[in-house]
């Protein structure tokens, strides 16, 4: 099998996941997390215990692409990002961090864990213990703690408690100030935005090519010469940073001006990129690749801040859904291009220069962004 042919599957995984995320969005927006992310489990569940009785390939891609991309997408970052988002204002740069720490901590554990089972069970009841640790770790916390707003237990954003109003001030306010925080938007009124389609385009060119170098990276590496150890310690690299930077970028998403922070992740992950493909020194290729993993590791924690940024946290599910279909869509071809590309040259020094060329691209049009007006009666009062 080409490894075109093979990056058909993540690509068809992502396109899924894209075309759910609106109505998902939606539903968050109205009903919360809580039961995505507990049906989601059970969904994925089920689709791991089926996979350990796989015996084709394409018994593989249909559970794949039915219950364990469905239960991806249930009970995935979109869902719980936009869950976030809506609980923290002022601290959302770090609480959305903490939340995408833990993609980049199961990056760094999940594949000794899961060679490790490999040699101890076999394949196949490797899948199912994925299943029963999905189910266990998943449907009891979101029913238990997942809440749709703090509104709902009496609380503000940021965990703070609703200020008491004393007979002077009541007197004296009588509507709260609008706040963008409270806007609330439809999507043909955000689809009519400048911020929408460049934050769209910011993210969805540049994640192209990060799917395609994530699928790839491995073969790149043994493809220059160094041995299968040598490639998994790229890739450990790259997931270590990934696990380490995402708490500095919130930080830093809560104290500069969002653009600009997103800016200055794509430069230095497109620094890293150009520094590992064009050294033929082992210890430049780690240096380039731990680069590119710092800023990598932005792209866990912007894009959520933007979207909340932009279009507040009342609506931030269907905007934040739409968004995801968008540039999800632009992702998925990611993997097929250096894939087919690679057929067809032997190599991926091209894929691999035009994704360090897209991402000084999205990090200058990231300055274009302008947030979008919204008129007072527009935004809801709390």
């Amino acid at each position: 099998m080409s490894r075109g042919v093979f990056s058909l599957l993540r690509s068809g995984e992502g396109l899924i996941g894209a075309g759910m995320a609106p109505v998902i969005g939606s539903f968050v927006d109205r009903h919360g997390g809580r039961w995505l992310v507990a049906s989601g489990a059970v969904i994925a569940t089920a689709g791991y215990l089926i996979l350990s009785q796989a015996d084709a390939f394409w018994q593989f891609l249909i559970v794949r692409w039915s219950l364990v991309t469905v239960g991806d997408a249930l009970m995935g970052s979109m869902v719980l990002n936009v869950v976030i988002a809506r609980w923290f204002v002022r601290m959302r740069g770090r609480a959305i961090a903490f939340s995408s720490m833990g993609i980049g901590f199961g990056k760094v554990s999940m594949p000794l864990f899961a060679a490790s089972l490999l040699v101890w069970l076999g394949w196949r009841h490797t899948w199912a213990v994925f299943g029963l640790v999905t189910f266990c770790l998943l449907v009891g916390p979101a029913i238990y703690y997942l809440r749709k707003s703090p509104e709902d237990m009496g609380l503000e954003p940021d965990g703070a408690l609703p200020a008491t109003p004393t007979p002077e001030t009541a007197r004296s306010v009588r509507r709260p100030v609008p706040s963008t925080e409270d806007a609330v938007w439809t999507r043909k009124e955000a689809i009519r935005t400048r911020a929408f389609w460049l934050i769209v385009v910011v993210f969805g060119v540049s994640s192209i090519g990060v799917t395609g170098l994530n699928l790839h990276v491995f073969p790149y590496v043994s493809d220059l010469g160094y041995s299968d150890l040598v490639a998994a310690v790229v890739m450990s690299v790259i997931a270590f940073t990934q696990l380490t930077s995402p708490l500095v970028w919130g930080f830093i998403a809560e104290r500069m001006d969002v653009r600009r922070t997103t800016m200055t992740k794509f430069l230095i992950q497109a620094a890293g990129l150009t520094l590992a493909i064009t050294s033929s020194d082992l210890n430049l290729l780690y240096v380039g690749f731990f680069l590119y993993g710092i800023g990598l590791g932005g792209n866990m924690v912007l894009p959520d801040v933007m979207w909340a940024r932009f279009f507040g946290r009342v609506s931030l599910g269907k905007i934040r859904g739409l968004g995801y279909l968008l540039t999800h869509v632009m992702a998925a071809t990611g993997p097929p291009f250096f894939g087919f590309l690679f057929d067809y040259l032997g190599n991926y020094t091209l894929s691999f220069t035009l994704f360090a060329v897209s991402l000084v691209l999205s990090g200058f049009l990231s300055l274009l962004i302008v947030a979008p007006d919204k008129q007072p009666d527009q935004v809801t009062s709390g």
